[in-house]
């Protein structure tokens, strides 16, 4: 039976797949995410970025779920915005969040969401598929007291470009355009390809308890 295995310790990837019938296996990686951008070429494509950040997570899961390495696949992403040429990650502080939200407040930026999957057979990865989505966000304006209240909360803190769309950052957000899975942080639509390359149908992974 194969088995699904997300390599991220995130709350909104984890409930994307549960109510879409896989309930997976959860394992969160011990990467340390700004070395791996930082031993990335100077003036790498962000698309790639996130791409490789994926794989180092999803490659340090693999080498240590041996329980379930004789028929699983491990899923991993990561999530940045770009915005004026540049990524934006976590940003860990109300002060770098409120200037996060300074700059993009009434713009549109693009949500970039990098993503691994690796086929594990008899405790070898077997086969790998990579891919990235991208989808445009349209902000709303908070005003001040809005923004001050939605900072306080500590949600945007720890969530890629200071936001979400399926928590309290939903109301600052007027619109998108593309797959509001992926800007969660885990897009069905390219998981569910990148799952047929390395030959396992997404039906197969349905209804699976951990």
């Amino acid at each position: 039976m194969t088995r699904l295995v997300l390599a991220s310790a995130s709350p909104a990837r984890r409930e994307v797949l549960r109510s879409a019938g896989i309930d997976p296996i959860v394992r969160v990686s011990d990467v340390d995410e700004d070395a791996v951008a930082r031993a990335l070429p100077q003036g790498t494509a962000p698309q790639l970025v996130v791409v490789e950040l994926a794989r180092a997570k999803a490659a340090a899961v693999a080498a240590d779920i041996s329980e379930f390495a004789t028929d699983c696949v491990v899923v991993a992403c990561d999530s940045m915005l770009l915005i004026d040429g540049e990524l934006q990650g976590k940003p860990h502080t109300p002060e770098v969040a409120r200037a996060r939200w300074g700059a993009m407040a009434g713009r549109s930026a693009d949500l970039v969401t990098g993503h691994c999957v690796l086929r594990l057979l008899n405790g070898q990865v077997t086969t790998e598929a990579i891919d990235h989505s991208s989808t445009t966000v349209h902000f709303a304006k908070p005003e001040p007291d809005e923004l001050d209240a939605y900072i306080a909360t500590g949600e945007p803190l720890q969530v890629a470009g200071a936001f979400t769309l399926d928590g309290l950052g939903g109301w600052f957000v007027d619109r998108i355009d593309g797959d509001p899975s992926s800007v969660i942080g885990i897009g069905l639509p390219l998981l569910r390809r990148l799952l047929d390359d390395v030959g396992v149908g997404v039906t197969q992974l349905w209804g699976h308890t951990a």
